[in-house]
């Protein structure tokens, strides 16, 4: 017997779930101890999960669940699993995408050989409409690169290791960059972003973090016990931006707008404004405090409100927006003028 017929005896004598000691193995095939642990190594070093123990009642098996039963998927599966696909590609980045393309090989192999070509040609079938770029947050958008790559893909396996993780977050807004030592819980997928969700160490806070935005990630080997009470579900609906906003308020200056009723309706129903917060003014307007102080999102924001919403704080956007607004109102005023003299 040769060492690929006898580890393949091995694999499945590991398969019933029992621990095997190496003696048996041994016995089994005719073979030194020494050999035994040379083929498990073997094994181990092709991915297999075997599981050792040690003492008496030691001995060897595979990882549960390493080995599943044949999968058998109707036409209409197999067209629900295409879309499903399609969908997540679409997102342009996603969490382990080098084993998303291996599985779905090993996936496309358990299949009848008539539904090969139609899962094969799924993009000609299927088709997902990329989102649009968000122009009014023009800060949202961000291109795939390597880094974000290696954060997915490092934050899912310290997710799945249940192992701490490192990495440096970028702030964009401050110009800095920070050191973090996470225990990762779960991401989530919000207008064309990945985000990463974990505990703080050095906070116990839980925070969110934009995974484009993770340099350096790498896994510490430090093991930890998953928070039995999180769920992503509890993240979503904007529920962890309202809790980084509230946190922010303690960080960052804040910008001071006066709105009207009106406008503070329609800003309720933006994805991002409405965790800000909303004071009734004394006159009737309403007063929204934003925790940032950008030129690049708060006087774009003021234009788009419009007459009605007067800049409060800083002094120096003001200033700024009321130069703006003066030679707005010189070439539209004189323009005017030069209409009614040719009437």
């Amino acid at each position: 017997m040769n060492p690929i017929e006898r580890a393949l005896g091995i694999l499945l004598l590991l398969t019933g779930g029992k621990l095997v000691p190496a003696t048996v193995l041994a016995e089994r095939f005719q073979v030194s101890l020494r050999t035994i642990y040379r083929d498990i190594d073997r094994l181990i070093a092709l991915g297999v999960p075997v599981d050792a123990e040690r003492g008496a009642e030691g001995g060897y098996r595979l990882a549960k669940g390493y080995l599943q039963p044949p999968v058998a998927l109707t036409r209409d599966e197999t067209a629900a699993l295409l879309a499903a696909m399609a969908l997540v590609r679409s997102s342009r980045t996603v969490p382990l995408a080098g084993d998303l393309t291996s599985a779905e090989k090993k996936l496309l192999a358990t299949l009848p050989k008539n539904l090969h070509g139609l899962l094969k040609e799924a993009d000609r079938i299927v088709g997902i409409e990329p989102i649009p770029p968000d122009i009014f947050h023009s800060g949202t958008k961000a291109e795939p690169t390597q880094d974000w790559q290696t954060a997915l893909d490092g934050f899912m396996s310290g997710i799945l290791d249940g192992k701490r993780v490192r990495f440096d977050h970028v702030n964009p807004s401050r110009k800095t960059v920070k050191s973090h030592d996470v225990e990762p819980h779960g991401v989530m997928f919000d207008r064309d972003l990945w985000y990463l969700a974990g505990r703080c160490v050095d906070t116990d806070l839980v925070k969110v973090y934009r995974a484009d935005r993770v340099r350096n990630l790498e896994i510490s080997g430090l093991f930890f016990r998953p928070a039995k009470d999180f769920s992503i579900q509890n993240l979503l609906g904007g529920a962890w931006l309202s809790q980084a906003m509230r946190r922010w308020e303690q960080e960052e200056q804040i910008a001071e707008i006066l709105i009207t009723s009106r406008q503070a309706k329609k800003l309720s129903a933006d994805w991002y404004y409405r965790h800000a917060i909303f004071t009734p003014a004394k006159d009737g307007r309403i007063l929204i405090s934003i925790p940032s102080t950008e030129r690049a999102r708060i006087l774009p924001l003021v234009r788009w409100l419009g007459p009605g919403a007067e800049l409060l704080t800083p002094d120096t956007l003001r200033k700024e927006l009321a130069e703006e607004l003066a030679g707005l109102s010189n070439l539209y005023g004189s323009r005017a003028a030069s209409l009614d003299k040719s009437a």
